[in-house]
């Protein structure tokens, strides 16, 4: 093929290759998700459909890129561990989180009338998502990754659990609230949602409270903490 004049232009591209035998991750985030929710009505703190929306279309990447070993999600972000000799776009940064975004932003758009049927979208409130890739250099590290997300989790959900206990059932202001949470403790918290609500935080459901792990082809919500070792055990 004839070369062009302008085509000096390609000197300027740069690939950034990711460090050979490193775990990658990619995780994926909401963007401007606390105004999508609004607009589409999610209910607080937690909706299950747009969980399992979240989750049908990360399972649709985990099977699409074998390279995954597991994904692992909660509220509006996702993470994908990657194995450590990938070489899935030979480690490129850019073509990782670029694919991984677009694939599953198409995903999450063309499952939402299976999971929210009576709310079609609309081209003024599209849902999009943002990515990064870190690269983890041992496997201590990884499951300390998967470990972190996962307290995280927990943290924010039962943070989330009370403060909208207390706006939709307790009649607070959103300030009110934050205010009344203001340096509580996870006892603290729990005793406020069943002495003054009756609700045993330990009965609400495990997609809340411990995520959704996707490993070997199957959705789990259980104790990552717990069984962390179990799940990179081919690796150790």
């Amino acid at each position: 093929m004839a070369k062009s004049r302008f085509e000096y232009v390609k000197q300027f591209e740069r690939d950034v290759e990711l460090l050979p035998q490193t775990f990658i991750v990619i995780r994926l985030d909401g963007r401007g998700f606390h105004r999508f929710t609004e607009h589409y009505k999610f209910n607080k703190p937690n909706d299950i459909r747009a969980l399992k929306l979240a989750n049908a279309a990360a399972m649709n990447i985990k099977r699409q890129f074998k390279d995954v070993i597991l994904a692992y999600g909660e509220s509006d972000e996702y993470s994908f561990v990657l194995r450590p000799d990938t070489d899935l776009f030979n480690r490129r940064e850019s073509k990782l989180v670029s694919t991984f975004v677009s694939t599953y932003t198409a995903n999450y758009v063309q499952l939402w009338p299976k999971f929210f049927p009576d709310f079609p979208l609309d081209l003024k409130h599209l849902p999009t998502f943002d990515g990064r890739a870190v690269v983890y250099p041992n496997l201590q590290t990884v499951k300390d990754y998967v470990c972190w997300r996962y307290v995280d989790t927990h943290i924010n959900n039962l943070y989330n659990t009370v403060f909208w206990t207390l706006v939709l059932k307790g009649g607070m202001t959103t300030r009110e609230a934050e205010q009344k949470l203001a340096g509580t403790l996870s006892a603290d918290k729990n005793e406020i949602l069943f002495k003054e609500f009756g609700i045993n935080y330990n009965n609400e459901p495990e997609i809340f409270k411990k995520g959704s792990l996707i490993f070997k082809d199957e959705i789990l919500h259980i104790d990552v903490y717990k069984q962390i070792d179990e799940l990179f055990a081919d690796y150790s």
